[in-house]
């Protein structure tokens, strides 16, 4: 599987091209956006919506409808004019070029307070990924239940990677095993990783890292949330002379 550009969240690390071609002729940038769209469709789905205008679905998905347009007429999907699009089918479509007509098994390696609360996510299930085992070198966590999974020693990853055939590997452990970890994924066969350790993972050629910093995610927010006091700030003067 190769790595989606930026989504919410969630950092390429060096080296990735938002404008790169995707397998299947698809743009980077427009893999970056599906996941996004297919979070629309589920849930005009789930309120029993059958067809959805392209400014509709736009809207939902936070993106302009003529950028909406063309990405999706890389899927082959063209809509209806006046009608819009079949919300079943366009899940499908999208679903299928992200690779979720199809289970992914995945390995977490760490089971502690981030790797329980992954291994507790239902929603990998829904949307065709089974986390197939939870990895750990804590001799007191090791056997206990998360999810329904047993928390294995961490001996046993390559063993377990190799049986299941396990292709995407979640690193949930402190930045500075990470790297220990990801070498280890990567000499099993784990070609996709996800990464929440705080550190830029090293890897070979066709190993795609997905980089998940939430500490980054509430920077930015800090920045939005300083300048928006600011404005305030800024604009307070002039209110009280309006006043007066």
């Amino acid at each position: 599987m190769s790595s989606a550009a930026e989504l919410p969240g969630f950092a390429s690390e060096p080296g990735s091209a938002a404008d790169r071609p995707y397998p299947g002729g698809i743009p980077e940038a427009t893999v970056a956006r599906l996941p996004v769209y297919l979070r629309a469709l589920y849930m005009l789905a789930e309120r029993g919506v059958s067809t959805v205008a392209s400014d509709e679905l736009a809207r939902a998905a936070g993106v302009n409808s003529a950028k909406l347009r063309k990405d999706l007429s890389h899927l082959g999907s063209y809509g209806i004019r006046g009608v819009g699009y079949d919300v079943e089918y366009l899940v499908y479509q999208v679903s299928r070029a992200l690779g979720l007509t199809q289970n992914w098994p995945v390995v977490i390696v760490g089971a502690g307070n981030l790797g329980r609360a992954l291994a507790h996510y239902g929603g990998f299930v829904t949307r065709g990924f089974q986390i197939e085992a939870v990895f750990d070198t804590d001799q007191s966590l090791i056997g206990s239940d998360i999810g329904g999974v047993v928390v294995r020693p961490s001996s046993e990853l390559e063993a377990v990677v190799t049986s299941q055939n396990i292709a995407i590997g979640v690193i949930a452990v402190p930045a500075g095993a990470a790297q220990a970890v990801c070498d280890r994924l990567v000499a099993a066969g784990v070609t996709s990783i996800l990464n929440f350790a705080p550190l830029v993972l090293n890897v070979p050629e066709g190993v795609d890292v997905r980089k998940v910093d939430l500490s980054i995610e509430l920077q930015i927010l800090a920045f939005h949330a300083q300048r928006r006091s600011a404005e305030r700030f800024d604009q307070a003067p002039d209110q009280t002379a309006a006043e007066a």
